[in-house]
């Protein structure tokens, strides 16, 4: 059950942010409306939501699921794979240190939250250009002293682990084809997303209900199937940056 969230502004200055979307530049003013809606719906969900202002210098700092993974018991601080990045998660730090004890994993290790998928007891560390097998032993390290298990894998040719996997409720994930047999994910009920939808994959599970993209009409009714309430928010100006609705918050 989670609790609480953290988000952060978008800057004026996410014109410039890593993409490889190729759907053009964001429209700053429509990226603020939308960020407005998305911390309202998890409000809506139960959270309490800690909105941060943007960090000058970093295009890309609204992602703030990447500085950091957060759990019950600790929050394990991230080095950050993207070079232009390094820096973001030193304003983050101070602020999970309010709520748990933190600790920091340092490069040459590096991982980002988008490649972290938590479910019930297991940490799912996907292996990427962001996150390194150093960086997966580091976090797993962090996170099993407090009685959790952790497994790494690789996230083939995706930015992100969770750019291909999502839970959704009623031990079903949302994936790739790249992983539909994936053994490390046999215990799970998994809804294949073709790659005409692919950003969709990225839905974000708060406390039962699922937030889904919007423009996606064949995810959404494969969400829905599960039989769990649904949400459905526009995040198109956060797409443009190769960004999803889980990138948006750290949850806890």
């Amino acid at each position: 059950m989670f609790t609480h969230a953290i988000t952060r502004r978008p800057s004026p200055e996410m014109v410039d942010g890593i993409t490889t979307a190729g759907l053009g530049t964001p429209d700053y003013t429509l990226a603020l409306t939308q960020h407005d809606a998305y911390c309202q719906a998890l409000i809506d969900l139960g959270l309490g939501v800690t909105t941060l202002d943007p960090e000058p210098g970093y295009p890309d700092c609204c992602f703030v699921e990447d500085t950091a993974v957060v759990c019950e018991h600790i929050a394990v601080i991230a080095p950050l794979g993207a070079p232009t990045r390094q820096g973001e998660q030193e304003s983050i730090a101070p602020v999970l240190a309010k709520c748990k004890p933190t600790t920091r994993v340092t490069p040459p290790a590096a991982f980002e939250g988008g490649d972290v998928l938590q479910i019930d007891n297991t940490f799912f560390i996907g292996l990427s250009e962001r996150t390194n097998m150093a960086g997966a032993e580091a976090l797993g390290k962090a996170v099993a002293a407090h009685g959790y298990k952790w497994i790494a894998l690789d996230c083939g040719p995706s930015l992100h682990f969770k750019t291909d996997v999502n839970y959704i409720g009623n031990n079903t994930l949302l994936v790739s084809p790249h992983f539909e047999n994936a053994p490390e994910l046999a215990d799970f009920t998994r809804i294949v997303i073709e790659d005409d939808e692919a950003y969709a994959r990225n839905c974000l599970h708060i406390n039962g209900t699922t937030i889904v993209p919007a423009g996606f009409p064949k995810t959404l009714a494969k969400v829905e199937a599960v039989g769990l309430p649904v949400v459905v928010l526009d995040v198109s100006e956060y797409r443009k940056l190769d960004g999803g609705l889980t990138c948006l918050s750290l949850r806890f």
